[in-house]
């Protein structure tokens, strides 16, 4: 159960050329199963290559089972796809796993591809903007960009699972980091099983 009401909440989930596809693909899932949610996907080209790699199966494409249903693939080479406006801009946009490369153009406001130029929109039109980086150890300019980026209204979200909950395989830790995820985007409530104290 969400914590959405009324008409659907466009959320775009970006996936940018980092390590982390295994984060994407669950809250692709669980995003695609909550009420009140119209999921939009947008994978760069280096995301599809990572997906391949990482998960040893292709990322989604339109028309395959691999999209589930009710999900918009969105083409990252088109700026006239939904939500590179500021007239439509999404009610929420997470970029998982986020590469330090397109941390850099989002900070630097290039918007030379799809992901870049909604993330400058969500920022323009102080729109909820969440930013999943997944790289260590982060360099000055690393921080520097996610600061200006913090600066400017974006949520910085390391890829940082918790293990307090003693997440007994690979699977449990990646659910539990992306059901903080779906909380911190307004999306659904945060497992108590996964919240200190409970």
């Amino acid at each position: 159960m969400n914590t959405c009401s009324g008409p659907a909440k466009n959320v775009v989930l970006a996936v940018t050329g980092a390590s982390g596809a295994c984060y994407a693909r669950r809250f692709l899932e669980r995003a695609a199963a909550l009420d009140g949610v119209a999921l939009h996907l947008l994978l760069t080209d280096t995301a599809r290559e990572i997906w391949r790699h990482e998960l040893g199966c292709e990322a989604p494409y339109a028309g395959t089972t691999t999209l589930p249903a009710g999900v918009t693939l969105l083409d990252d080479h088109r700026f006239d796809a939904p939500f590179c406006s500021g007239s439509a801009a999404a009610d929420v946009v997470v970029v998982l796993p986020c590469s330090m490369g397109m941390v850099g153009r989002i900070a630097a406001g290039t918007a030379d591809d799809a992901v870049a130029r909604i993330a400058d929109v969500q920022l323009k039109e102080r729109r909820p903007l969440i930013l999943v980086p997944r790289e260590t150890p982060l360099s000055l300019i690393h921080l520097r960009n996610m600061t200006a980026l913090t600066e400017a209204g974006a949520v910085i979200a390391p890829a940082a699972p918790g293990f307090y909950n003693r997440p007994a395989d690979l699977a449990v830790l990646v659910d539990g980091f992306v059901g903080r995820l779906l909380h911190l985007a307004g999306l659904a409530p945060l497992d108590p099983a996964y919240r200190w104290g409970d």
